[in-house]
């Protein structure tokens, strides 16, 4: 071959360059992520840490341990982590292997009332200070931690 010939194109599979056009303006799809709440609070490390810590309270807990139907919690915790990093600037794993997130669906099999919600959180708490963030991410993810916590609430009844 000459050196302006072109190899031919492979036959790409349909919707294919739609999709990577998609990706290329999805901020979750990109493997950069350095200006990113994920990468600032130390990326998947940290995620990890937040989720093994929330964990360990739910797995004693007398209200919330009976919603996760598994006898190993690992599959849940994987499930939060994911969730977690593409919410906040990670990997688009979750999306790529459980599509839409679609938490309040997600929960309604469940009895979410506000003594499960606060014993989330309250489980949520001790994850979010094992990190020791600065006081402004702290704040943050907090916030959207409360927040998420109270729009699952499917229930007043005890």
């Amino acid at each position: 071959m000459t050196e302006n010939a072109q190899e031919p194109e492979a036959p790409q599979e349909p919707g294919l360059a739609r999709r990577n056009l998609l990706r290329v303006n999805d901020p979750f799809a990109r493997e950069d992520y350095a200006n990113t709440f994920y990468a600032e609070i130390g990326g998947h490390e940290a995620f990890v840490k937040l989720v093994d810590v929330f964990y360990e309270g739910v797995a004693q807990d007398p209200v919330l341990r009976p919603m996760y139907p598994e006898q190993d919690l690992e599959p849940a915790r994987r499930r939060l982590t994911m969730f977690l990093e593409q919410y906040w600037g990670g990997p688009n794993t979750y999306s790529e292997e459980r599509g839409h997130p679609r938490l309040r669906m997600r929960h309604v099999p469940f009895k979410v009332n506000p003594e499960a919600r606060d014993r989330w959180l309250h489980h949520m708490r001790a994850g979010v200070e094992a990190l020791h963030l600065s006081p402004l991410h702290e704040a943050t993810l907090w916030d959207y931690l409360e927040r998420a916590a109270h729009s699952l609430v499917n229930t007043f009844e005890d």
